[in-house]
């Protein structure tokens, strides 16, 4: 059985080269990025392809590419140096007035607009200098999610996905169905036979990307028709407007629509079903508990799900 690395022998500082020789696939640019000459970096590239015994780096016609090895190896370079980064940032104690960090969180266009404004508003008041970065998720991101957020301070995500890691429940939100205003589906109260004849819009279909609503018609024996799925709630209502179609959407989304005198395109109307509410949570990474900065910014979502208007707080942690 091959002996653990003594990293006492090992040079460091070549996690740093081998970061931007991987990101960069370019002596030329990841000495330019490491404000290095070229020479420097290709002895470096050198050392590395003696540590490793291998190329790393294959030149296929004008270009290189990166070989096997150096493809597993970027998975893991750059969550290595944020973890790095991370140690050495470390503050005994932390005054958020002063502070001027970066903390990004993964989650749905959803997500973001319905906690995001007040985030960003607590955050002036409490924080002036810390910058929130609201990434939208994806279903790659949600299945690594331990993996990912290794770098990333937060996931923005109902229960039902991911497990084993730590999290705390922020609010509860209903299902509503919207149509066209102009749908003769708009006109009365939705029915089961309904749901299984029209067509519709999802946000995800697929065995690991879902919502529970979607579920749960599939569950009740309906297979709805399928005519889009676009990965954006927010955008829903423009591909319901004029047609038949039907999409369900988060009820926080879907106040403006609950009025036809309102004067929007579509409607919101009651779901002819109980659908289960869902509970959206901050899941993060064990890495990031003792963190006092990381602390912060989960009391900070915490208060901000707290004033949310159109939801129910929720009070779940683990």
């Amino acid at each position: 059985m091959r002996e653990p690395l003594n990293l006492s022998r090992v040079d460091l500082n070549l996690l740093i080269s081998l970061d931007a020789l991987l990101t960069e696939r370019s002596v030329t640019r990841a000495a330019e990025r490491l404000h290095l000459s070229q020479p420097a970096l290709s002895a470096a590239l050198s050392k590395l392809r003696r540590h490793f015994g291998d190329d790393l780096l294959a030149r296929h016609g004008n270009a290189y590419e990166l070989t096997p090895l150096a493809t597993r190896l970027a998975e893991h370079t750059t969550a290595t140096l944020e973890s790095a980064r991370r140690v050495f940032d470390a503050q005994d104690s932390w005054d958020p007035s002063s502070s001027t960090r970066d903390f990004s969180i993964y989650g749905s266009d959803y997500a973001f607009t319905v906690i995001g404004p007040e985030v960003l508003r607590l955050a002036a008041e409490q924080a002036p200098g810390v910058t929130f970065r609201f990434e939208l998720h994806n279903p790659t991101i949600v299945e690594d999610a331990e993996a990912q957020l290794r770098t990333m301070d937060g996931l923005l995500l109902p229960h039902g996905h991911i497990n084993g890691l730590p999290f705390e429940d922020l609010w509860t939100d209903g299902w509503m169905i919207i149509a066209s205003v102009d749908s003769p589906l708009a006109q009365r109260e939705l029915t089961m036979e309904d749901l299984a004849t029209a067509s519709w819009v999802f946000t995800f279909s697929s065995a690991t990307a879902f919502t529970s609503a979607g579920r749960q018609i599939q569950m009740l024996g309906i297979e709805p028709r399928i005519d889009a799925v676009v990965g954006s709630f927010v955008a829903l209502p423009w591909f319901v407007e004029g047609t038949d179609r039907l999409a369900m959407v988060q009820s926080s989304l879907a106040k403006p629509y609950l009025r036809k005198e309102s004067g929007a395109a579509v409607v919101a109307l009651k779901p002819p079903f109980e659908a289960t509410p869902i509970t959206d949570a901050l899941w993060w990474h064990p890495v990031h508990e003792q963190d006092p900065e990381h602390r912060w910014m989960r009391g900070l979502l915490k208060q901000a799900a707290a004033n949310l208007p159109y939801t129910e707080q929720a009070v779940g942690k683990g």
